[in-house]
Formats: structure tokens, sequence, C-alpha cells
């Protein structure tokens, strides 16, 4: 698949939305099909080099660990099946709802974003910043640079509810989330969420909602698009069939080739693992566990795992042996693996989002959670997606010294990140091929 520009897609949607379910009598726009508020945002945050910002280091990495700790508890009830998530669609939403979530359960939603030890307004912060880093801010001047990466937020109101304006202001400010009015009774509100997200997802996003309950109020939405090509393509001539020894049986795979010097490799006792780089930045990081299942590495990663790979990684010669793979996973329900996260937001009890969200005070939670997401690798590059769905409801890693050879021929994790300056290398994707 390519885009107008030539270059393939290689695609990480991710699009995450909220339900609301509420009553209430107050309009905050009225329209047939939607209107978008206007609101003045303030500049995203640049980070300067030189003047790193603690705090937003500290949610950064929290992302990274929120990441894989996501994965581990995905991961308990997924057997020896594929598996694709992408953590950073369910993290960038509950960041931002950080800013609707009472005082009684902030400081646990952030600890279970891993970031402890600061406020919502770092997390803000430290949200602009990787915006800024992620869609490339600092290249927008250079003539004909293509940015490969493309974030957007959302959030739908329906018109029988008020927004708060402070959280409007500050999803516009630090999220560049734009507000939305829509009918919800109505099938334009369908049409809006569905084309918003078709928009946003270069048209691979396009059915995502079929109805909303009759009580909803609100959705908040998230829609990241990723398309580039790897720095080093593979050679389709040099792609040959082989087996795969999954933990189900054999199988076969079609193997593509990379051989050669000066490539970033690293290697312990416990894993080989190298990144495939994309031309515009970031890659796809594959980690082939010597021993036990692939599942069972990630499970037990955390971000200074991947610290520790990136760090002790060095130029060596060799050849890496990787199937093309075709990932399209089940809909994975995400509130058990958010609560056990610590997430507090599903809490029906304590109601954790009430007045924070719209300023009529009804009891508002998080009721449910789920996302469907794949992934494609083969000779020129990737594509990815995910979609997340998240409903409430108101209620009343030492040096190798000869060259290596790694073989993909039994399942393997892959990690698909980008550049901040903040985080390093944010991660994007997780997930784990027990058969290509």
């Amino acid at each position: 698949m390519t885009n107008k520009s030539g270059f393939p897609v290689f695609l990480l949607v991710s699009f995450c939305v909220l339900l609301v379910l509420s009553c209430g009598k107050n309009s905050y726009y009225n329209s047939d099909y939607f209107s978008v508020a206007q609101i003045n945002a303030k500049e995203l945050i640049e980070p300067v080099y030189g003047d790193q910002d603690s705090a937003s280091q500290t949610a950064a990495k929290g992302a990274n660990d929120f990441a894989f700790r996501l994965s581990a508890a995905l991961l308990e009830n997924t057997g020896s099946k594929n598996f694709v998530c992408s953590p950073y669609s369910a993290w960038l939403p509950l960041a931002a709802l950080l800013n609707a979530t009472n005082a009684e359960n902030k400081s646990a939603l952030l600890a279970a974003l891993g970031a402890a030890g600061i406020g919502e307004a770092d997390v803000n912060k430290a949200a602009s910043r990787m915006l800024y880093d992620l869609n490339n801010l600092r290249r927008k001047d250079e003539k004909d640079y293509y940015n490969p990466l493309k974030i957007a937020n959302a959030i739908f109101v329906g018109n029988n509810v008020t927004l708060r304006s402070s959280f409007a202001q500050t999803f516009m400010d630090y999220y560049r989330g734009s507000s939305v009015n829509v009918d919800f009774s109505s099938q334009s509100a369908v049409d809006a969420v569905n084309r918003w997200a078709s928009d946003n997802t270069d048209g691979l996003i396009r059915n995502l909602v079929q109805k909303f309950e009759q009580d909803t109020v609100a959705a908040i939405a998230n829609a990241i698009y990723f398309s580039d090509r790897w720095e080093w393509e593979f050679s389709a001539a040099q792609t040959k069939e082989g087996v795969f020894y999954g933990p189900d049986g054999n199988g076969t795979a079609s193997y593509m080739l990379r051989e050669g010097d000066a490539q970033t490799y690293y290697e312990d006792n416990k894993v080989q693992a190298m990144p495939l780089r994309f031309k515009s930045g970031g890659g796809l990081y594959i980690i082939l566990p010597k021993s036990g299942s692939a599942a069972g590495f990630l499970s037990s990663m955390t971000s200074k795992d991947f610290d520790a790979i990136q760090n002790n990684s060095v130029q060596a010669t060799g050849k890496l042996l990787l199937p093309r793979f075709s990932i399209e996973g089940d809909t994975i329900n995400l509130k058990k693996a958010l609560e056990k996260l610590g997430v507090p937001l599903f809490n029906e009890a304590t109601a954790p989002l009430t007045g924070g969200l719209i300023q009529e005070g009804l009891p508002v939670f998080l009721s449910d959670a789920m996302q469907k997401a794949l992934i494609k690798v083969d000779e020129k590059g990737t594509t990815a997606a995910a979609v997340t769905l998240m409903t409430a409801a108101a209620t009343g890693m030492p040096v190798p010294t000869t060259p290596f050879e790694m073989i993909c021929n039994k399942p393997f994790v892959f990690i698909l990140y980008d550049y901040t300056y903040d985080g390093g290398n944010q991660i994007l994707f997780t997930g784990v091929v027990n058969q290509p």
C-alpha cells in the first residue's frame, strides 16, 4: 500500500474513544452534523537541548514502563497466539483524563501511568513535549520535509451537556485535542466520529462506531498515523521459504535477509536484539530470546531492560533472517489489565471523573475498555494499526566478539518506537510473533 507521496504506508493508528454516559440539559454547540469549538492553543513546548526537564523525563520513562506492564497484563490470557497491542494508545488518553479525574483518585492514576511523584501539570507538559518531538516540529521549516508521524486528538461532546471549559483548554493546549459537538441521539454522531477516524488515518479506519447508547454525552478520541520506509530495505529477491518453530508446531515462513557490516546489535546470555530503522527516524526492535517463550520474555521486560539493550548495543557484522509477518489481533478487553495496573477510573462507587469532564455534576466512571490492533512487516517496511475503545457510564540489555547469526525461526518479540528528547525511544507498539 502506498500513499500519495509514493511511500508505502507503514501505519501506526491508535484510536481511543471514551464514552461518558449521562444526561443533562445544557447545550454546548448546536449543529445538524457537528461543529468544532474554536479554541486558541498555546504553542507546543519545544524541548531545548542541554536543558532536560526532569518531570517530563519521569513521565516519558513512565509511559515506556506502562507499555511493558500493560503488555504483561494482556499476555496473561494470550497463550500461544500472536499478540500485538498499542500501549501508547491507552497511555495518552489516560494522561489527558488526569485533568478530569477527581483529587481522591488522581494520585492513583498518576502511579498507574508511571508518573508517581509528579503532578498532572507535569504530565501535561511532558505530553506537549512528546507531541513536539513525535510530530517532528523541529524540522517543520525544512523544504520538502515529509513527516511520517501524525497524531490527532478530539473530544466529541453531546449537545445536551456542557464540556468543562478548563478541560477543553488544557486538552487543546497540551494534547492538541479539538472539541467537537455532536448529537449522540442521531446517526450524525456515528458519522462524525467515523469520518474523523477516517480523516486522521488516511481512510484506514472507517467504521469504528456503529451506534451510541442513548445516554452518551462525550467521546474522547486519539489517532496516530505513521508512514515511512525502512532506512535499509530488504531485497525481495533474497527472501526464501523456511521452517518456523512455533509453540504449537512447526510451520513455514518467508524469511527476509539482511547481511553486512556495521549493524546495531545486542547479545547477552538471554537474548539477541537489533533495531530496524525507518528513513525518517524511529524503528522496529526485534528481540529473539535464546530460550523460553517470547511471550514470557516480553512479560518480564521493563523499561530498564529496554534501555540496557539500547545502551549496550554495538556495531557488528552478521546477518538477520526475519520472517515477513502479519498479525491482526482479536479485540482485546483492556479493563482488567488496566485495573491490574492500578487505573482507578473504573470504580463506580467513587466515580472518579465526576465534575472534571462535564459541568453537570453527575457521577462519571469508565465502564469498559477494549482495543483492536494489527501489524504487517515486509521487505519495504511496516504497517501497524490499533483501535482502542473506552466506554464510561454515569450514575445518579556483553558485546559480541564474533559475527552473529540471528535466525528468527522461533517466537520473537517486537517493539515499535519513535524518538522523543525526554524519553529517548518512546514505545508505541509491542508484540510477540508466535507464528508468522
